[in-house]
């Protein structure tokens, strides 16, 4: 991915947040106890927006339907947009992932050997090894004495 790659990226979602300046962030708390209108309740929710337009009257004061119209009226487009942006973010995660997974498995071969060779004795594997056992606390924190002449 080159500079231009991600700065063209960046710029690609400076427009999505401009598009969509309301966009809100809630808690991981807040998110679990909120009401959800999902699958199983979008019916019932079709039913109270014709009753609420047919019979006002039944509306509770605190109610403002002008507001509740305009969710209902940017629930459909948000609806459109969710999925791939939930997938997109899906594969960017899981690709930065699997990235990292493999540097890492990469780091941890290095690591072997350069713990083989302090072993073995070989010169400038033990400063090497010191510095980078030190992410391991507690496992095997001296290589073995390599043999004698």
């Amino acid at each position: 991915m080159s500079a231009q790659d991600v700065t063209d990226v960046l710029a690609a979602i400076q427009v999505i947040r401009t598009k969509m300046p309301w966009l809100i962030s809630i808690s991981n708390e807040e998110r679990q106890q909120i009401p959800k209108l999902g699958d199983k309740t979008v019916g019932f929710d079709e039913k109270c927006a014709m009753y609420m337009a047919s019979n006002p009257e039944f509306l509770p004061g605190f109610i403002d339907i002008a507001e509740v119209n305009k969710d209902r009226n940017l629930r459909s487009p948000l609806m459109q947009v969710q999925p791939h942006l939930s997938t997109l973010a899906e594969s960017f995660g899981d690709t930065l992932l699997v990235t990292s997974s493999e540097i890492y498995l990469a780091d941890l071969a290095y690591y072997a050997n350069v713990r083989e060779a302090a072993k073995r004795g070989r010169p400038g594997a033990d400063t090497i090894f010191n510095d980078l056992k030190v992410r391991f606390p507690g496992a095997n924190p001296q290589p073995p004495t390599p043999p004698g002449p």
